[in-house]
């Protein structure tokens, strides 16, 4: 009896083990490379936009990148010189200026 114990527990071991190697690690937030191949200057009206994520350039990727999510679950990369999109973005850089003159004065 205590043989099959011990297989057991060395079998739950070496499952966990395997199980464990080949998991993806989480993302970090931090993408090393351009998340956008092409973009898309359409206008889309707000009520289709759940979020927009604004990536500014550096070391990752020379564009300004601008990722809205739509309320179907899709991400759309939007062109950040559309007249548009670029409205989009004065509204975000507003709005964090707001929150953080907000956080000095309070």
């Amino acid at each position: 009896m205590t043989g099959k114990v011990v297989a057991a527990g060395m079998a739950l071991l070496l499952i966990s083990v395997i199980g464990t190697k080949g998991m993806a690690l989480a993302r970090s937030g931090i993408e090393l490379r351009c998340q956008c191949i092409d973009t898309h200057s359409k206008f889309i009206h707000p009520k289709f936009i759940q979020n927009v994520n604004l990536t500014p350039s550096g070391p990752h990727c020379k564009n300004v990148e601008v990722i809205a999510t739509l309320k179907d679950g899709r991400e759309v990369c939007l062109d950040p010189t559309a007249p548009w999109v670029k409205l989009i973005i004065k509204a975000i850089l507003d709005k964090d200026l707001d929150t953080e003159a907000q956080t000095l004065s309070g």
